[in-house]
């Protein structure tokens, strides 16, 4: 195999000058966007440079902000492959081999994520948790409709009565794809019913059954309950089997949102901190965000294939009938896209290159550096330690002397940027409602996914930040 070696490391984590001064140089070097005669190879090359010069790098230890990885050779390997060749997923005749290494991938995961609770798991390989959150609402909304006014609301719509009764329960912390999943499925925001979370921000079982028998007294109709694994700022998991329970109980769909922690299905010493996931009836994953592959390489699993009927569309040129039963598969049950990306190849090169143990290294070893760099935080006279990590996300702040807190952790969070010295996180504490908790709730997020990180990375990047607020909070 001929793979691609990873990039150097480069020197800053990002571009110097903010956005304003990084929008001119861009603008400068790269001079018109379509000239009227092309420059060759040379305009590559060029173009090349600026990117490389002024881009964040994700790879960098002190690029810590997002759940934002950096890319495994292999699969930029096979990434790149995919895009030499350059087939399509939304037939056979355009993809052949990929639409059956996509078939298999599902399979495998489907069994690690489910066991033996599914006798037949399907799924697709999406752009990302926004696009399988959708389609699971999508699949829990209908099944709802069904059952509840006997008809198909892929072929009649929603009934005109029935919009206003549907309801999603989630934790009041979910992530935003679910309420923008309901207005885009025609249920409205106002459909998503917030959960309270308790104080490590999962969500409050005794809350979700209160609001449960609220949606029922009114005469409404549960659609789903959707579970978090791995909320984005404290990485915090919902209570999977409580809420699947719930779920069982209202008779509805049960999804749980593990963009982030469903990696840990791959790893023996942290799945536990999964149980219950078995029990859903659709589970989201995103391997661009704690996989380590290069963007998009989200993933839908579904416990029943059969869910994914609705999408099945059936039209001469990509899927007649007679081509079918002669054994060519119709793709077009897949996904909410026609054209796709062969995105499953990079996803099993990494996958038989690794091994579910080579993962599962990778994973420990981004839980070692969120350890790690809780206990310097804990110790740090100039920091303070918001809880102990879940998954790999720390939240803390700078203690401020001086001025006001919000503003000096917002400004040096800036300085570092505007320097081109690191990029850290910044978010606000959320109350039990989801809702910022006020005055003093700006808090600092280093995001741990990047496994080349060292130790002794995170302990000049701790002394960064210290310095930078330091500058920040001054005697007025």
């Amino acid at each position: 195999m001929t793979e691609l070696a990873a990039p150097p490391r480069a020197d800053r984590p990002l571009p110097a000058g903010g956005p304003v001064e990084v929008a001119v140089r861009v603008r400068d070097a790269l001079g018109p966007v379509l000239p009227e005669l092309g420059r060759g190879e040379a305009a590559f090359d060029e173009l090349a440079a600026l990117v490389v010069a002024e881009t964040v790098h994700v790879r960098h230890p002190h690029t810590v902000a997002h759940l934002h990885c950096p890319s495994l050779p292999v699969a930029v390997t096979a990434d790149a492959l995919m895009a030499a060749l350059n087939p399509s997923m939304d037939s056979w005749d355009q993809s052949a081999a990929p639409s059956v290494i996509e078939a298999e991938l599902i399979g495998a995961l489907g069994g690690l994520c489910f066991g033996g609770c599914a006798s037949h798991p399907g799924g697709t390989v999406t752009t990302g948790g926004s696009e399988s959150n959708l389609m699971a609402l999508m699949f829990a909304r209908d099944e709802a409709i069904r059952r509840a006014f006997d008809t198909d609301p892929a072929e009649d719509g929603i009934p005109g009565y029935a919009a206003g009764r549907l309801r999603i329960l989630c934790s009041a912390v979910a992530h935003f794809s679910v309420s923008r999943a309901a207005a885009q499925l025609g249920l409205g925001e106002r459909a998503v019913v917030p959960v309270p979370v308790g104080d490590d921000h999962r969500m409050d079982v005794r809350a979700l059954e209160r609001a449960a028998a609220r949606v029922v007294e009114d005469g409404e109709i549960v659609v789903a309950v959707v579970a978090t694994a791995g909320t984005t700022d404290f990485g915090a998991i919902d209570p999977l089997a409580a809420c699947a329970r719930v779920a069982r109980r209202l008779g509805a769909w049960f999804h749980v949102d593990a963009a982030y922690g469903g990696a840990l299905l791959f790893s023996d010493l942290h799945r536990p901190l999964l149980d219950g996931i078995a029990q859903a009836d659709t589970v989201t994953l995103d391997l661009h965000k704690f996989g380590w592959q290069p963007i998009p390489a989200g993933i839908l699993l579904c416990r029943e294939q059969a869910a994914f009927g609705p999408l099945t569309r059936r039209v001469a040129y990509l899927s007649a009938l007679d081509d079918e039963r002669a054994g060519y598969p119709n793709l077009l049950d897949r996904s909410l896209r026609t054209t796709r990306r062969a995105d499953a190849v990079k996803i099993v090169a990494t996958c038989q290159t690794l091994g579910r143990a080579g993962l599962a290294a990778l994973i420990e070893r981004c839980f070692a550096l969120a350890a790690h760099a809780a206990d310097r935080l804990r110790s740090h006279p100039d920091f303070e330690l918001v809880r102990e990590p879940v998954l790999t996300t720390v939240l803390f702040r700078y203690r401020v002397r001086f001025g006001d807190p919000d503003r000096v952790n917002g400004a040096l969070r800036r300085r570092l940027l505007a320097e081109g010295a690191a990029v850290i996180g910044r978010t606000e504490l959320p109350g039990p409602d989801g809702k910022p908790a006020g005055p003093g709730c700006v808090r600092l997020k280093l995001t741990l996914v990047n496994p080349e990180a060292t130790t002794g990375d995170l302990d000049l990047l701790l002394d960064l930040i210290a310095a930078a607020g330091a500058a920040e909070d001054q005697p007025s």
